[in-house]
């Protein structure tokens, strides 16, 4: 597999899955931006991403700050998006529908308007990868209704632009329970108690890493043959 001289924008790509991926792709030979909200997150990921990388800052919520910012990156042959920050479980006797709002406005409305913006840029032979998870297929009983409905969401995006976009390629990662900072504001404990439980319930017995996750999108920007496909990198938890 290889990226050689290939231009790839990954948007969430300086933390947890969308880090790895811009570092996997651009020791493939691959011309990687990153892009962020925070500008100390970009300064942060470019410290320990291969020489070459470069950083964009833009709140992928605002429409007017994403076309700025495929204007600026200019022509491009793989969009990543994995932005998003961590989802709250809201069972619905306590939704708040103002704070379900603002998780779909970043990973599905913010995903949406990136493809949308990228379009133009993106040179014959491009692909688009987004991000779902596996709470689409399987969601936990209680307070996961707005994690599965972004997720199914995603996924069905995916579908129809895969048919609406072609030939641009569009796919999705699907991915499982993996140890990114999106965890990190769970005390340390019932972190790792939630990875030890999971771990010893699925087939593979661990939970991803960024890394696993990285490998399923430098596939999909690599295969040729593969559209409208979400693939699933989940240590067998759908199984379980």
């Amino acid at each position: 597999m290889s990226l050689t001289d290939q231009h790839v924008a990954v948007l969430g790509g300086t933390s947890g899955m969308g880090l790895a991926t811009a570092d996997l792709a651009a020791r493939r030979g691959a011309r990687v931006t990153v892009v962020s909200s925070r500008p100390e997150s970009a300064e942060r990921a470019l410290a320990t991403l291969p020489a070459g990388t470069t950083a964009e800052t833009a709140d992928l919520s605002d429409a007017r700050q994403v076309a700025a910012l495929f204007e600026r990156l200019g022509p491009l042959d793989h969009l990543v998006y994995t932005a998003g920050d961590a989802i709250s479980l809201m069972p619905v006797d306590a939704l708040d529908l103002d704070a379900a709002r603002k998780f779909f406005t970043v990973r599905y409305f913010g995903a949406l308007d990136a493809v949308r913006a990228a379009l133009p840029h993106l040179r014959p032979g491009g692909s688009v990868t987004l991000t779902s998870g596996t709470a689409g297929a399987r969601p936990g009983p209680s307070g996961w209704g707005i994690a599965a409905s972004i997720c199914g969401a995603v996924e069905g995006l995916v579908r129809a632009l895969a048919v609406e976009l072609a030939p641009v390629r569009v796919n999705a990662v699907r991915a499982g329970l993996i140890r990114t900072p999106l965890w990190d504001n769970v005390p340390e404990a019932d972190r790792e108690a939630i990875f030890a439980q999971t771990a010893a319930t699925i087939p593979l017995g661990r939970v991803g890493t960024p890394e696993d996750a990285a490998e399923a999108y430098a596939y999909l920007m690599d295969q040729r043959f593969a559209t409208g496909t979400v693939l699933t990198v989940d240590g067998g938890s759908l199984l379980a």
